[in-house]
């Protein structure tokens, strides 16, 4: 799959199954300096993927700050020919002052083996 740069940083598609349900989310940040896949709620909420009292709540922190996500199961996580199946992804609010969809990170890249190739612009499979 090709990366697209937004404002000088690498973003991605992803295709996600969660209960049941599929959605394509388009702004999703390749974040090789982010150790779990964080996902936008309110694009989840589209789907029916929302907070319920047995869900894990964690403190995060980044460059952006400190924030709470909650954990979800979800069937499947698709990057192009990458795909994961019963994968655990942070869900939170993600507002940061610009669109995105969420964060891809290394959690997901490493389990799936992903080679990022910046010359081809692209992120595959080894």
């Amino acid at each position: 799959m090709k990366l697209r740069l937004l404002d000088g940083l690498p973003f991605v598609s992803v295709a996600i199954i969660a209960q049941g349900h599929a959605m394509r989310l388009k702004a999703v940040l390749l974040d090789t300096g982010s150790a779990g896949t964080i996902l936008a709620a309110d694009r989840l909420a589209e789907i029916g993927l929302t907070y319920s009292p047995h869900d894990e709540v964690h403190r995060i922190r980044g460059v952006g700050g400190v924030e709470f996500v909650f954990t979800k199961r979800v069937e499947q996580l698709m990057v192009g020919e990458l795909t994961v199946e019963d994968f655990t992804i942070e869900v939170g609010a993600m507002d940061y002052g610009f669109l995105i969809d969420g964060t891809l990170g290394m959690d997901f890249l490493k389990s799936v083996g992903a080679v990022i190739d910046l010359g081809d612009m692209e992120i595959r499979a080894r």
